[in-house]
């Protein structure tokens, strides 16, 4: 059976950019289905105030084209939503990634043809399409949690979801705003609209532990001596357990250093910003004696900061490990409660009863207010694929396979779905990583893998059963070694209602799991199973 391309990519976004420049190196075709009008993924959704990454913005980056290392600046260390964005637009530019790119076109199903070793892709504008392999670029979060508050229909003014932020932008001033969630997306937005709103009513139910970028604009010397060292420091990156290098990790152990010397180093790492506080101690993520000590630290700072002591220990995340959530990156979060226009509403204190027509309605009172902003997070690693009609051998679907929780091999391809590849899948490092380190390792290894089946003459290769299991039990068994699991988070889907709980990244570090790739591909691809042409 004919076919019209070796591969689709589903996503526009930094994966699925970079995986269709690569597969036209190596010489095979390829086509994106993109569900947005342009490039960017993530960054192209994600527009709602103060939105920014959370690596410095040198380390966020390609690394595959040094020129493009070259021509581009960074303006400042932390780069916000729209210079990423452009940053995006001008690499789809410069490789001319767009002729290859269908926008405005959602992907509703993909279905294994095993006969023919194919898969066909329908969008919801009715194309269908026959490729080889079929390579998921939908990103880790890219589906926002949907809101679902009792009366929530019955609220007369305008709502907004932080992960699906109109283009248009929005003007907030003078208004009353409720804002419902204190997750990443939260701060970030506080931190921009606190200045503009009339009132704005948090209302929180898990408090997070937020950090200070200290960002600014982006100095030279960084970028110089960046440039200067670029080889040097990418392989360094490849190698580390974050894909990053501005949080060098400590080798002393907490438990092992005395209180003075301890304080010094948290003291530096907090000066320093970021993630950099996250590789303070060598036993800070495992050992959860030594972990409370640098939650206690955190909790000092933030009682520093917020003067009102009632808000301050509010603000204090008490029930899990520092770390063991997403670290927040902020940019003044916890300074925005000294405002008089600000009021923290503790939902375990007073919890959320209703929306009414007016605005939010706790058990003790009605908050009225113009707009309410809901930034209660993504379905984060699944939710892309499951809400595709994925079907693998003999019609079985990835919802059904997964009904206990993710399983994959590497975090890149499931047992009993040929020739169907996850970037930066449940399984992988993923959102504990620099996602663009992550991405290109994903990328190079796929495109050296199709390289390998082209000129063996293999027509299929899959994982497994019993090597995804062992896999599986791995990423269990590493997860246990740190302070992940003591945290409902969304690492464990536990922010969705029904969601298995299962903790879905690999803890294991960039560095580590890089190596382990590259001897599975050495060892003639151990634990996947490949077919000849001629074996039908």
């Amino acid at each position: 059976m004919k076919y019209d391309y070796d591969v689709i990519i589903i996503g526009a976004g930094m994966a699925g950019m970079y995986m269709l420049h690569k597969l036209r190196e190596v010489g095979l075709s390829a086509k994106v289905f993109e569900a947005g009008h342009d490039v960017g993924g993530t960054w192209y959704w994600n527009r709602y105030p103060g939105a920014r990454v959370d690596i410095e913005s040198q380390e966020y980056s390609f690394s595959f084209s040094p020129e493009l290392e070259e021509e581009w600046v960074w303006t400042e260390r932390y780069a916000s939503q729209p210079e990423i964005l452009r940053y995006l637009n001008h690499v789809a530019d410069r490789f001319d990634l767009r002729r290859d790119i269908q926008f405005n076109s959602r992907v509703k199903s993909a279905h294994y043809d095993a006969a023919n070793h194919l898969w066909r892709v329908d969008t919801e504008n009715g194309d269908s399409v026959h490729a080889r392999f079929c390579v998921s670029a939908t990103g880790c979060l890219s589906v926002p949690n949907e809101p679902n508050f009792p009366g929530q229909e019955r609220f007369a003014g305008p709502t907004y979801h932080t992960g699906r932020w109109p283009h248009e932008g929005v003007d907030l001033s003078g208004k009353r705003v409720a804002i419902i969630g204190t997750g990443s997306s939260s701060i970030q937005s506080i931190t921009e609209i606190a200045g503009q709103v009339g009132q704005l009513y948090v209302f929180q139910r898990t408090p997070n532990f937020s950090v200070p970028a200290h960002n600014g604009p982006a100095n030279p010397e960084v970028r110089k001596n960046w440039l200067a060292n670029r080889a040097e420091n990418r392989m360094a990156q490849r190698q580390t357990l974050g894909g990053f290098l501005s949080s060098v990790p400590n080798e002393q152990k907490a438990s092992e250093t005395g209180d003075n010397e301890r304080r010094k180093v948290y003291e530096e790492r907090w000066a320093d910003g970021g993630f950099a506080i996250l590789g303070a101690f060598a036993d800070q993520s495992s050992d959860p004696a030594s972990n409370a000590l640098v939650a206690q630290f955190a909790a000092e700072k933030i009682r520093e900061i917020v003067r009102d002591p009632k808000v301050a220990e509010k603000l204090t995340p008490k029930d899990y490990p520092f770390g063991a959530k997403r670290l927040c990156v902020d940019t003044g979060y916890y300074q925005n409660f000294n405002r008089p226009n600000v009021e923290l509403v503790d939902l375990n204190e007073t919890p959320l009863d209703t929306i009414t027509e007016k605005g939010v309605a706790t058990s003790e009172k009605e908050y009225e207010v113009d707009a309410i902003i809901f930034a209660i997070g993504f379905d984060a690693m699944t939710g892309a694929l499951t809400r595709m009609d994925i079907r693998g051998r003999e019609g079985r679907t990835l919802v059904d396979s997964w009904a206990e929780g993710p399983k994959t091999y590497l975090g890149i391809m499931v047992s009993g779905f040929p020739n169907l590849f996850t970037i930066t899948g449940p399984g992988s490092p993923s959102v504990l990583s620099n996602m663009v380190v992550s991405i290109e390792q994903h990328v190079e290894w796929l495109a050296d893998l199709f390289v390998f089946m082209r000129d063996s003459n293999m027509v299929e290769i899959e994982p497994t059963a019993h090597a995804q299991e062992f896999w599986v039990e791995h990423v269990n068994e590493v997860s246990n070694y740190t302070v992940y699991n003591y945290a409902n988070s969304w690492y464990l889907g536990a922010n969705i209602p029904g969601k298995p709980r299962v903790f879905m990244p690999y803890a294991g570090g960039v560095g580590a799991y890089r190596d382990l790739c590259a001897a599975i591909a050495a060892n003639a691809y151990m634990g996947f199973k490949l077919k000849l042409a001629d074996q039908g």
